[in-house]
């Protein structure tokens, strides 16, 4: 056993200290230091280990090719703008080599539609950033639509899920002289009117959750101080957080509040009169959407209400001021089959647009209410592929939204509810003419069936030598879907690769019985339906271990960490992004808390005894031989804490494994902020996985 002389006095100081204090819950870890995000001893390691890495990655010749390609690919000026209506604009967010944080720019829908090129630069973040001396990210812009002059815009520095808010005026682009402004915090504010607000932040001691997020909302109103707002509403404190929002309808203001008791329940109250009015709706729905005055409500569990029952996975919808005056009625809209789901919804002026998926494949379907009914019609759109809602817009029945699969570039379309036309496409990024798609099912271990996409050239030969990698999310409802990606297009799949996508349990591919077959105590079914992948590709002889590689990112990283521990013989490469792997500690670091309706509680015995079985920090072994990882994970990360990255690299170390760790320092969950951070973080992990897989020559000839 190789232990580090600095985890040893690290272990005794903290042994030391359990016994002056009584902390005895600290003597078990003794690498708790690390999870000091900006310690001098952590980013020291840190720092190390980025050395380590950049020795092991960027030095193989791969690395600056995929890189400079990439770069150029991100920075490309003929990629899709992607449009957020507000009004008669659209509003985009843009990064190229000549703007590297990025411009907030607008021009009108019109002209967006004739692909004109002359945009209003409302924003230049980088001569921002350069004049406040911050590297600020662009967080998004709240707009009062009944002015649609004036917004909130938010600001993270370094990417952080941390912001200010700050008023901006989009006629005169310009930050407003003394207008609103609200400092770093998580939390949100939403208007209620030009000089009113509902505003969650951490107002000081006490006013934020276990999990990170606002636990009070004040009233504030415009030229008084935060500290003087009255507070109208608390959660308790070990709750998820409150979040106010707002629709615009006919030029009016609806605000509303959500109140996250937990990862999945909540309560939603409809602000009016100056009062709060709770809408009465089964707590762990969720809402979709507001039109015409009714609530659009994505059901999660059935619902039984004036002696009709709602089926679990279906979108309904209830009139506002009726259900709060006590008269529900509710009003079916899309009722999905064993293998359909409902994805999304987005608003017109006149109609619903609702995106559903049927065998991980989407259709669009336009819904009008007419009296107490919907109605609906097929909306003609691209099939075999992923569909995504881009905007919508409440004062007309403009809508954009996104298609593309795996070998088929993004194309971005506009519709009317009626007619669909191609705005832009994508240009060929990679050859993809001698590639084929192919959907497989495998068998998990409880003898369900798990869809999985192969993506591989045509002329694949049968000999468990290809080398394969193998990405899935697996959690918190959330669909894993084929998409165009560039990236691994021209980092893999060019370099010979199979790529897989898994659409493993815990997602919501097939609603929400799909995800709850993977939570809490279930969740070992995502874990076995990953194998069941592997091992059927393993079956038809598509790969092997030795070139069987594993990838995620956030609860997909803790997926990753789950399975090179439990099954290293499986795979000969895994990365492990952004990820959850000290299952003991998570709800106690960052929004970690809010994940417990997914996980459990690991401080409830019966949780923990289900938790600690798969938890990745709990289960390595000494004496086992493990795969050599690769950990990504950023400083900025204040989502998922970056101490779970580290704390399982540093326990690898002293055991003696094998594992490459790279921390970015700024790009919180996404460890990166920047077109160029994106292109290094990208080719290192492509460069990884063709130097642990691929068994043809690292340069080309």
């Amino acid at each position: 056993m190789k232990k580090s002389i600095h985890s040893y006095l690290l272990f005794f100081a903290l042994l030391i200290s359990a016994n002056l204090f009584g902390q005895s819950d600290t003597v078990e870890d003794p690498y708790l230091w690390l999870e000091e995000i900006e310690g001098e001893n952590s980013l020291d390691w840190v720092k190390t280990q980025n050395v380590k890495a950049e020795k092991s990655l960027a030095s193989n010749p791969l690395f600056p090719e995929f890189e400079e390609k990439l770069l150029k690919v991100y920075n490309n000026k003929d990629r899709i703008a992607y449009p957020r209506m507000v009004g008669d604009y659209v509003y985009n967010l843009w990064q190229d080599a000549e703007y590297e944080r990025g411009i907030w720019r607008r021009m009108t829908t019109a002209d967006y539609l004739k692909n004109k090129t002359d945009w209003e630069i409302l924003i230049n973040l980088d001569d921002l950033s350069k004049k406040e001396n911050k590297k600020w990210v662009f967080a998004g812009a709240s707009f009062l639509e009944t002015d649609n002059e004036i917004c909130l815009v938010s600001l993270s520095d370094g990417g952080t899920d941390e912001d200010v808010i700050r008023e901006f005026n989009v006629k005169t682009k310009t930050f407003v002289d003394d207008g609103l402004f609200f400092p770093s915090s998580k939390g949100g504010a939403a208007w209620v009117d030009k000089d009113n607000l509902l505003v969650a932040r951490n107002f000081g001691a006490g006013t934020m959750t276990t999990s990170g997020y606002p636990s009070e909302v004040k009233a504030f109103k415009r030229g008084e101080s935060i500290e003087n707002a009255q507070t109208i509403f608390k959660t308790d404190t070990t709750h998820l957080g409150v979040f106010p929002f707002s629709f615009n309808i006919e030029n009016k203001e609806y605000v509303f509040l959500y109140e996250a008791t937990s990862t999945f329940n909540s309560n939603l109250f409809y602000f009016k009169d100056a009062k709060f009015e709770k809408v009465p709706y089964p707590i762990d729905a969720e809402v979709s959407g507001f039109h015409k005055g009714e609530i659009i409500i994505a059901l999660q569990s059935d619902w039984n209400i004036n002696n009709e029952i709602f089926k679990k996975g279906s979108l309904v919808s209830m009139n506002l001021e009726k259900s709060i005056g006590k008269e529900v009625t509710i009003k079916t809209i899309y009722v999905p089959n064993e293998r359909s789901s409902f994805v999304s919804a987005s608003t017109s002026k006149d109609f619903l647009v609702v995106n559903i998926m049927e065998n991980v494949q989407n259709k669009l379907i336009k819904y009008s209410l007419a009296g107490d009914k919907w109605s609906s019609k097929p909306i003609k759109s691209p099939e075999f592929g992923s569909i995504y809602l881009t905007t919508s817009n409440n004062q007309s029945n403009d809508f954009f939204f996104r298609y593309s699969n795996f070998i088929t570039p993004t194309t971005l379309f506009h519709s009317n509810g009626d007619d669909v036309n191609s705005v832009k496409k994508l240009k060929d990024f990679f050859d993809t003419k001698d590639l084929t798609v192919k959907q497989y099912n495998a068998t998990s271990k409880d003898g369900t069936k798990i869809p999985y996409f192969v993506v591989h050239h045509k002329d694949i030969q049968l000999n468990g030598m290809n080398p394969t990698m193998i990405y899935a999310y697996g959690g918190f409802n959330a669909s894993s879907q084929p998409n165009y990606s560039a990236t691994t297009g021209i980092c893999w799949l060019e370099q010979g690769g199979v790529y897989v996508l898994a659409n493993i349990r815990g997602g919501g591919e097939f609603g929400p019985s799909w995800h709850q077959a993977a939570m809490k105590d279930k969740r070992q079914n995502a874990y076995d339906d990953f194998y069941a992948v592997s091992e059927d590709l393993i079956t038809k002889k598509i790969s092997s271990p030795e070139y069987l590689g594993a990838f995620g990112w956030s609860n997909g990283g803790l997926m990753a960490g789950v399975v090179f521990t439990q099954r290293p013989d499986l795979y000969n490469a895994v990365v492990i992004g952004a990820p959850l792997l000290d299952m003991k500690r998570y709800s106690k670091l960052l929004a970690g808390a809010s994940w417990m309706g997914e996980f459990g509680n690991p401080d409830v015995p019966e949780d923990w005894e289900y938790i600690k079985k798969y938890s990745p920090y709990h289960n390595l072994s000494e004496n086992k031989s493990y795969p050599e990882v690769y950990f990504v994970t950023s400083t900025k990360d204040d989502r998922v804490h970056p101490g779970h990255a580290r704390k399982m690299a540093a326990k690898m170390e002293d055991m003696g494994h094998k594992f490459i760790y790279h921390e970015t320092i700024e790009g919180g969950h996404g460890a990166a902020s920047t077109n160029a951070q994106q292109a290094e973080m990208w080719a290192s992990i492509y460069t990884y996985f063709n130097m642990k897989l691929n068994n043809k020559p690292l340069t080309k000839e």
